[in-house]
């Protein structure tokens, strides 16, 4: 049976990419050295896959199908998409095995994601995954949320399905040591007027929470206050799967940082391993 050897989070945006010096200098310096320290947390773990929970940035799904969840289950996968990424593209290695036991347990067991053999990687995976040096390293398993287009799926709906993933991930033979990386969030608001402010308060009370053996106050807290965090703070529900998939406990924060310049709350943590 697999092992989650390890549980990550991280903060996404293509703006880290696109102009890595926009901050002064500490600033952009910390958080990319926040980002080769899980890399290289990553690496030393040695897993035979990722599981990357992320979301569509509208390149996957749109209006005319808009999926709540879903896995892909390819054998590889190209990205990043977006051509202005200041990313070279590169084909990723899918863990397709682990992906279609997934789905096939999150079938059996209360939900019913979609799935896809077609999926390609936008920045929400791609960034991060740079970031840290290990895109293209380990085969992946992407699970993607709807956290773009209303109506979304509730706070408590991903953190079950987190610890529905969790137990399908710990069942699978296929493999005997997994990582799971989630990337989204966590403050930030995206072609709004409110553009550029962070909510270092939501932010951080939310990272408190995560900290803390209160569940139920966590999903209340996000679902009552995301909105004064701006339209891409939905994505903190890429954080609430992962805390599921770690059974909602040993919640470490690596690095917090309120960056106007990239428009984003950038925080980066980690659940100990069972």
């Amino acid at each position: 049976m697999a092992e989650i050897v390890g549980t990550f989070a991280v903060s996404h945006t293509p703006v880290m990419t696109n102009l890595p010096h926009a901050p002064a200098g500490l600033v952009s310096d910390s958080v990319f050295d926040a980002f080769r320290r899980i890399g290289e947390r990553i690496a030393h773990l040695e897993p035979d896959a990722l599981v990357v929970v992320s979301n569509d940035h509208l390149h996957n799904f749109f209006l005319g199908n808009m999926p709540a969840f879903c896995i892909g289950i390819s054998e590889r996968y190209e990205g990043p998409v977006e051509d202005w990424l200041k990313v070279e593209r590169k084909t990723v290695p899918g863990a397709r095995e682990l992906s279609a036991h997934v789905l096939q347990y999150c079938l059996d067991n209360g939900f019913d994601p979609s799935f896809s053999l077609d999926l390609v990687l936008d920045h929400g995976m791609v960034t991060p995954l740079t970031l840290a040096g290990v895109l293209g390293r380990f085969p992946i398993a992407p699970v993607l949320v709807n956290c773009v287009q209303p109506p979304l799926p509730r706070m408590a709906r991903c953190m079950e399905l987190g610890k529905v993933i969790g137990r399908a991930i710990r069942s699978f033979d296929g493999a005997s040591r997994v990582v799971v990386l989630a990337t989204g969030g966590i403050a930030h608001d995206v072609g709004t007027p409110r553009m550029g402010f962070v909510n270092e308060a939501f932010d951080r009370r939310f990272l408190a929470l995560l900290g803390d053996s209160d569940i139920s106050r966590l999903c209340e807290y996000s679902e009552a206050e995301v909105n004064t965090a701006g339209n891409g703070a939905e994505e903190i529900r890429n954080w609430l799967v992962a805390h599921g998939i770690a059974d909602s406990r040993g919640f470490e924060l690596h690095h917090y940082a309120p960056v106007t310049e990239w428009y984003t709350g950038i925080a980066l943590g980690s659940w100990r391993a069972a």
